[in-house]
Formats: C-alpha cells, structure tokens, sequence
C-alpha cells in the first residue's frame, strides 16, 4: 500500500472524528508489517486529559487485535476537516509509537494525496525514551 492510499484511508478515518471543543478533526491510518490496516480518529471529552488523539486510537485498535510490528502510518487533519497544513504527531503520540516502532518507521502527513510529508520516527522523536533503555 502506498502513501497516496493511506492518505485517503485516513481523510476517511477523519470523518468519524469527535471533536466538539478544539473543531481540529484528524485521522490515521496504521499499517503492520503484515499488511493490515487500522484507523483512528481523535476522541474529544469534555475532560480534555480523558481526549485520544487519532495516532493512539489506531494503535491501540491495532495493539488490542494482537499486532505489534508496524510499518508505517499517515496522519491528516485540520480545523473543521479542512486539510490546510501537516497534522503533526503530537509528543505523547510519538511515544506512544516509540513503545512498538524503530527509528526507520515511516510518519506521513499530508494536504492532498499529492501532496504528503515523510518522516522516520527517529526524525521526529530524537533520542526516544523506549524499552530498549529498560534493558532485561
């Protein structure tokens, strides 16, 4: 699958976005290693610290289904579903992808299906806290 799909897959996950305080809706789209796909979309609550952002929903929903190598994931976003800029990861959310992926994982962000950022996750999440540092 390539990132042109996995941009389109998320713009679709960001329709089920539940955003009522920020209106930022965003969507992800998270491909394992053996090829399945998992969506999100970010979860708003009025306790805003309860709120789950797009990247951890789709990895949870792939984590609780039993997977746990991941390739890649694309992330789109924006106010009122307007796709007007790259929807970062946030810092919780790149931790969170740290605890399962390397440093070469792919992060696209896009606009448009032509027009899609890649990052590695090592470029987003320099010198990652992980358990690699936890030893046995």
């Amino acid at each position: 699958m390539n990132k042109k799909d996995l941009f389109i897959l998320a713009k679709e996950a960001m329709k089920n976005s539940n955003a009522p305080y920020s209106n930022y809706n965003v969507g992800a789209v998270l491909l394992t290693k053996n090829g399945n796909i998992y969506k999100g979309c970010n979860v708003e609550n009025a306790s805003y610290s309860v709120t789950c952002c797009a990247e951890r929903t789709a990895l949870f929903s792939a984590v609780a289904s039993g997977e746990k190598e991941f390739e890649s994931i694309c992330i789109v976003g924006g106010k009122n579903s307007d796709i007007t800029d790259y929807a970062m990861p946030c810092g919780i959310c790149r931790q969170a992808l740290a605890e399962f992926c390397d440093a070469d994982f792919k992060v696209y962000v896009g606009i448009s299906e032509n027009d899609i950022k890649e990052f590695t996750l090592g470029e987003l999440l320099p010198y990652s806290f992980n358990k690699s540092k936890l030893g046995d």
